[in-house]
């Protein structure tokens, strides 16, 4: 999304009319806050006291832009694609409490996991509405390398639901990322998402499982973008890809949608006889190696330079914030747990229970196309103070 400069000159504004100095005294119920002084607050992280001037501004972007819109087609969304679970809106006590979290960090770390792009329509798997209840069993690591039938299924599905996964657009809760983002309220962020929807919103995150929009060789590790693959697949594969791309979505299972039903991560399940014999895929063009979606398929490992990038960053912040994610893979489990460990305030958004619920102090159960746009309308942040 393109920010307009309208709103940029709020914020300018904003920290420069420091004058404008709240004179309330509020007393905070977080047990590591020291008492409110008036027109300054001390907000202590393990015993670190970073000093606040609070000013107050309202973040607001002129009508008819790109947020607006998606803040008023979210709730028909979230009606309408069963890919997002039922849920209660959050209560202005939550909305308050997720508020504060942002308001009282200096060096915010965020991580989002699936549950921020199932309001977008892409599924997920561990949610009550995931790909998981209704026994889908995703594809490993293992499987995709040592068999060439595995590779043509895979493929075959992914070329067939590439289409829709591409069409998805970012939510409002991905815009309102990007907008705090850019008013300096996210210091980092890592996502497990690899559809790319932060990005078309306007955020750089840490991508911590990869991305569909880049293909790669397992053998001499060329990395080429996927729309390139996607011709490649359509070229040898003309009859197949015709019918796809003139399909009419018919009920899953039908003959008229070669029996499709959408998937995470851009799958769409396909039966067998659809794709079992002559589908072509296409080799490396470097080397005539494999190739693979630039992705950790379960069963494989997280680059450890990425890694090391992500645990870094959850061991050096004063506050670590998991958006949308159950944190079942460890590889998402542990940064949470290490920040944790390290002294940071913790707080988690998601719709049921997350592998992280038992030492994390704030959780919430809200869908975040709901919270975040209601977060960010407070439009009362700290800054902070000029020294």
């Amino acid at each position: 999304m393109l920010l307009h400069t309208h709103f940029f000159q709020t914020l300018r504004t904003a920290r420069r009319v420091l004058g404008n100095v709240m004179k309330d005294s509020v007393q905070l119920s977080n047990k590591n806050c020291m008492p409110l002084r008036r027109g300054k607050r001390i907000v202590s992280f393990q015993g670190s006291a970073v000093r606040f001037v609070r000013t107050s501004y309202r973040i607001s972007l002129p009508a008819g832009n790109a947020f607006g819109n998606q803040e008023k087609v979210s709730s028909k969304i979230l009606k309408d694609k069963k890919t997002v679970p039922d849920s209660d809106p959050p209560s202005d006590r939550d909305v308050d409490l997720l508020y504060q979290f942002f308001d009282r960090s200096t060096k915010l770390v965020v991580l989002t996991g699936a549950g921020i792009s199932t309001e977008c329509g892409i599924p997920d798997y561990r949610s009550p509405n995931g790909a998981y209840s209704s026994g889908f069993r995703p594809i490993t690591h293992q499987e995709f390398v040592r068999s060439s039938r595995t590779r043509r299924r895979y493929w075959a599905r992914s070329y067939a639901g590439w289409r829709r996964f591409h069409a998805a657009e970012p939510s409002a809760a991905h815009f309102a990322l990007a907008s705090l983002e850019k008013a300096g309220r996210i210091d980092f962020m890592i996502t497990q998402n690899v559809d790319r929807l932060h990005h078309r919103a306007g955020s750089n995150p840490l991508e911590i499982h990869g991305t569909v929009y880049s293909v790669t060789c397992l053998d001499c590790n060329f990395s080429f973008p996927r729309s390139s693959f996607q011709d490649q697949l359509k070229a040898l594969n003309p009859k197949w890809a015709e019918a796809i791309e003139s399909l009419d979505n018919g009920s899953p299972g039908s003959e008229k949608s070669f029996g499709m039903k959408q998937r995470p991560d851009g799958d769409i399940e396909i039966d067998e006889k659809f794709w079992e014999e002559d589908y072509h895929i296409p080799a490396c063009p470097k080397c005539n190696g494999v190739l693979k979606p630039d992705v950790v398929f379960f069963g494989d490992n997280v680059p450890k330079d990425r890694a090391d990038k992500a645990m870094d960053a959850a061991k050096g912040c004063d506050a670590f914030l998991v958006l949308g994610s159950s944190l079942m893979t460890m590889s998402a489990f542990r940064l949470v747990r290490a920040a944790h460990e390290a002294g940071a305030a913790t707080a988690i958004v998601n719709l049921g229970v997350t592998r992280a619920d038992d030492i994390v102090p704030l959780k919430i159960n809200a869908r975040l196309g709901e919270i975040l746009p209601r977060v960010l309308n407070i439009g009362s942040l700290s800054i902070p103070a000029l020294s």
